[in-house]
């Protein structure tokens, strides 16, 4: 009886790539940190929950920039939309006044968008300004 020539050795993956993920890796979760942080920082000046909620939607920012900022780099207007929309997600909560539009309700609007924006916006010019001087934290 002849015996099957048993199956070739898988080689083991590069150290260099597995070193590679881990390094994005790394950097991924401090973009998230340092937007997250930023965030509820800024929202803190609003109280304790409006700075766990900045601070929430900031850690997504962060997660979902860094990501983008891998894939295209060079899409400005794609990353400003990203603040847009973690911004919106962040307004969803928001109560707003339907039954008095007048100045008050107006102004009551006003101060919730800014307490929803202000600290996301915050936090993506410190995180893009990190991006412009500190090279090696890019992905």
């Amino acid at each position: 009886m002849i015996a099957p020539n048993p199956p070739a050795a898988v080689p083991a993956p590069p150290t260099d790539d597995h070193q590679s993920r881990n390094r994005l890796r790394l950097q991924s979760i401090g973009w998230a940190l340092l937007a997250g942080i930023s965030a509820g920082a800024i929202g803190l000046g609003w109280g304790l929950d409006a700075g766990i909620r900045s601070g929430g939607c900031g850690l997504f920012y962060g997660l979902l920039a860094f990501h983008l900022h891998r894939a295209d780099p060079d899409d400005q207007h794609l990353q400003a939309g990203l603040v847009g929309a973690i911004c919106g997600v962040r307004s969803l909560g928001m109560p707003l006044p339907l039954d008095n539009w007048h100045s008050d309700g107006l102004a009551l609007v006003t101060l919730e968008l800014l307490q929803a924006w202000l600290p996301l916006i915050g936090s993506a010019l410190l995180l893009h300004s990190t991006l412009r001087f500190l090279p090696a934290s890019r992905p």
